[in-house]
């Protein structure tokens, strides 16, 4: 019998073979443990990841008591995408990790859009 962590993985397995980023448009993914989040953008092509944040960096752990919370989520959105637009990346495609749009997921993309990343 599959765990949940195995459904997971295939449905992210099927939604990658749809979902490629580019370096015109990179992929914004995403990945979620109990206790955080955890959030890149990454050029398919050349395999690279172009920018990293996650809830345990200091500016999230400071500003949040629990970071496996939607507060925390969103506050990783917003720094993924500050520290896109620094590198002049605007679009994205959204990769939720074979996440349910909802919940952290949901606060991290909506997080991101908010801070000017365009999906």
């Amino acid at each position: 019998m599959a765990s949940r962590n195995d459904n997971r993985k295939a449905r992210h397995m099927r939604v990658r073979k749809k979902i490629s980023g580019t370096a015109a448009k990179p992929r914004l993914n995403v990945y979620r443990s109990n206790t955080n989040i955890y959030a890149q953008v990454i050029d398919d092509v050349t395999g690279n990841t172009l920018v990293a944040a996650s809830s345990l960096e200091t500016a999230v752990k400071d500003a949040v008591s629990n970071t496996g919370n939607k507060e925390a989520a969103k506050l990783v959105g917003s720094l993924v995408a500050k520290k896109a637009l620094e590198k002049g990346i605007e679009d994205v495609v959204f990769d939720r990790g074979g996440y349910l749009y909802h919940g952290r997921v949901k606060e991290l993309a909506e997080g991101a859009r908010e801070a000017g990343l365009k999906f």
